[in-house]
């Protein structure tokens, strides 16, 4: 880190550190994303999923630079810098007091499914989408934190608690780790949620909680879907039967069909659930076709 001048911390996790450091060689500034994890070499380093997934999606107009990385031998350091965003989308929210435009919430959920295409057409799903991994600067929207992400290849079981719980999608809390790289969809619909409210979908108090806020709102899934899944050691599937309220009780002026996408990414089954492929191209043509009113027919297909 002799070529960086540490500015102010950013944020800090289980498993890092993040601060803002500014190049002595070229002045500008970067995220310095430091590992607490003590590693015994720069292979090792190398061989991080973290690592490699960012050097294997870059470079993406929606997904995090990295711009270096910087391995301490002596200590076993590893820093990964990274290009330096202006906020995360929890903090754009919170910040807010007014709803923000349906045209830009549009935007964003084009470019944050743009980024989980380009995961997914390379073999890698993420894991951890959530507002605080999505960063933000001059409208332009960049998927970060790739911590948690794991190869489309991979067989499972998986890591059974990996996403973090208020966007974590039903086959995760339901089973002992079966779940696809679906997960990412679910986790989706509940940001495009909180982007539409300003508020979380279902803030689970624990993992019972946050079956019951997920019932609240879509009712009880059917007995057919859930013979589908693997039964958790953990969660017997014995539900009270709920009819749920509907997310359009809860957002009673969203459009229909931003509706209409909700509802068909926080489908129960995975298997049901909208692409990000196919949500990218309906929110380009309804994006073309809400902004560009009195472009020509051509150009609105």
């Amino acid at each position: 880190m002799d070529n960086y001048k540490i500015i102010n911390k950013i944020g800090e996790g289980t498993f890092s550190e993040v601060v803002k450091a500014q190049s002595l060689k070229d002045g500008k500034y970067y995220a310095c994303k430091t590992m607490k994890q003590s590693l015994s070499s720069l292979e090792q380093a190398n061989n991080l999923r973290e690592v490699q997934a960012m050097k294997r999606l870059n470079p993406h107009p929606n997904i995090i630079q990295l711009h270096e990385l910087i391995f301490d031998k002596e200590s076993g350091t590893l820093s990964l810098i990274c290009e330096l965003m202006e906020m995360n989308i929890y903090e754009f929210i919170r910040g807010r007091q007014q709803p923000l435009p349906e045209s830009k919430i549009r935007h964003y959920m084009y470019q944050l499914c743009k980024s989980l295409d380009h995961m997914h057409s390379n073999g890698i799903f993420h894991r951890d989408v959530k507002p605080e991994n999505i960063l933000i600067k001059h409208d332009v929207l960049k998927l970060g934190d790739f911590g948690s992400c794991r190869s489309l290849h991979s067989k499972p079981p998986h890591t059974e608690y990996i996403s973090t719980r208020w966007y974590r999608a039903p086959e995760c809390l339901l089973t002992d780790g079966y779940y696809s790289h679906k997960m990412d969809m679910w986790s989706v619909g509940c940001v495009f949620y909180e982007i539409i409210s300003l508020s979380p979908l279902f803030p689970g108090s624990n993992e019972l909680d946050q079956v019951t806020k997920i019932h609240d709102v879509l009712g009880t899934p059917d007995n057919s879907l859930l013979q589908k899944f693997p039964q958790s050691r953990a969660m017997r599937f014995d539900f009270p039967l709920r009819k749920g309220s509907g997310i359009s009780q809860l957002i009673p002026n969203c459009s229909a069909p931003s509706l209409s996408l909700l509802y068909q990414m926080l489908t129960y089954d995975p298997e049901e659930r909208i692409a990000h492929k196919l949500y990218c191209i309906k929110t380009h043509r309804h994006t073309v076709l809400y902004n560009c009113s009195m472009c020509s027919v051509r150009e609105s297909i």
